[in-house]
């Protein structure tokens, strides 16, 4: 397909509208960014790319880049048992050599791919809140202030609430999982082990790991819950009601935890992945399509899949439709199936029955001493899936950012 003078227009400036932003205006098309917020930034936090997310950063160009923002490239995933007692190790360095897990602050993140996206030729258009999409032929967004704006193709990229994911499969209804999410991010006492420290409790448990060159650490703490209303990442905690949640762990969690003056909570809800992806000029990626829960650390890394795989398969077909089609076919299976394996993993960390819980941790133990390269590659189906089969966009003929534009 000729990407000449198609115009697109993206929905939402996180990762997966970015992204492909970045990879469709490498191709020649003409990309517009609408974004609600006055400017493309995060709130603090971290996130994992794992190798197949990585793989797509490198087709776009941008690994150099994420690594020069300190991000800190992951040796092994430590696991713990509440009290802080070692269970198994998985020694990623030298077990998948090859794969690179890196732990990066999603700000920077977005930084990084804002610049790819501008550098690229698309325009990033802030304070652009979008009230509906009217899919179509030429497609139509229609803008909170009565603006209108057609294009050739229209890219939901705008998460959970997404305005084009009801136009096209009608209204969710998400099922509230009784999990309930804690986050912060704490400056690094002494030398930090490049590693995930995760520690398994009764109907809790806490992950951290570090960030920018180990001068920072991040935390996220999940406990059940039987209620919680809303469901978004901003919501602020209070520290003291984290601590207190986690009093019963061991000393090097409750010194972590001690540390944080801000926090912020939410409730982890279960969406159905989205029947229809595409329907006509129009296409949703990201957590538009699939919400996961965090458990396998692939919200970031399915939404960069998602974007790499939408503007290959637009570049192979011979018309926007069946380029849809493809990508849909493509994506929606794989989703699904990572979907399902997040879902399924929190219960191994919140075993609140005492003979259950050790025998587990003893299972873990032994796989670790036995298999420990098993153990280790035993989620290759997402980590060593690599959507770009090694190809790199041709980036020979860059150009200065483009302004954000108002």
């Amino acid at each position: 397909m000729d990407f000449q003078g198609f115009r697109t227009v993206v929905i939402g400036a996180g990762i997966g509208g970015l992204a492909v932003a970045r990879a469709l205006a490498l191709r020649g098309a003409q990309v517009t960014v609408l974004e609600q917020a006055t400017g493309i930034r995060e709130v603090g936090a971290g996130l994992q790319v794992s190798p197949n997310g990585l793989a797509v950063l490198r087709g776009l160009g941008l690994k150099s880049a994420i690594e020069a923002t300190g991000a800190v490239r992951a040796t092994a995933v430590s696991l713990h048992n509440f009290c802080g007692a070692p269970v198994v190790r998985l020694d990623l360095a030298r077990h998948a050599p090859g794969q690179g897990y890196y732990f990066c602050h999603r700000a920077d993140l977005i930084a990084v791919l804002a610049e790819g996206a501008r550098r690229a030729g698309a325009r990033l258009r802030l304070l652009h809140k979008v009230d509906r999409v009217l899919p179509g032929e030429v497609p139509e967004v229609v803008t909170c202030n009565g603006a209108r704006v057609r294009a050739d193709l229209v890219i939901g990229a705008d998460g959970l609430h997404s305005r084009l994911r009801p136009a096209l499969n009608g209204e969710a209804r998400p099922g509230f999982t009784r999990q309930v999410a804690w986050r912060a991010v704490v400056p690094q006492e002494g030398m930090a082990e490049p590693e995930v420290r995760l520690f398994m409790g009764p109907g809790r448990h806490v992950v951290t790991y570090p960030l920018r060159d180990g001068r920072l650490r991040n935390i996220v703490a999940v406990e059940e819950q039987r209620q919680w209303t809303g469901e978004g990442w901003s919501q602020r905690g209070e520290p003291r009601a984290l601590s207190q949640a986690f009093a019963g762990f061991g000393p090097e969690v409750r010194g972590l935890l001690d540390r944080v003056t801000e926090v912020h909570r939410w409730g982890l809800f279960r969406h159905p992945v989205a029947r229809n992806w595409t329907g006509p000029g129009t296409a949703l990626l990201g957590d538009a399509a699939h919400p996961t829960l965090p458990f396998m650390a692939q919200g970031a890394n399915l939404a960069l899949e998602d974007a790499w795989v939408l503007a290959a398969a637009l570049a192979h077909a011979p018309d926007v439709g069946t380029g849809l089609s493809d990508y849909a076919t493509a994506r929606r299976d794989r989703a699904v199936r990572v979907v399902d394996a997040a879902s399924r993993n929190a219960w191994k960390y919140h075993l609140s029955f005492p003979p259950l819980r050790a025998a587990g941790q003893a299972a873990m133990r032994l796989g670790g001493r036995l298999a420990p390269a098993a153990m280790v590659r035993q989620f290759d189906w997402i980590y060593a899936h690599d959507v770009t089969g090694g190809a790199v966009l041709d980036q020979s003929a860059p150009q200065p950012a483009l302004p954000d534009e108002g």
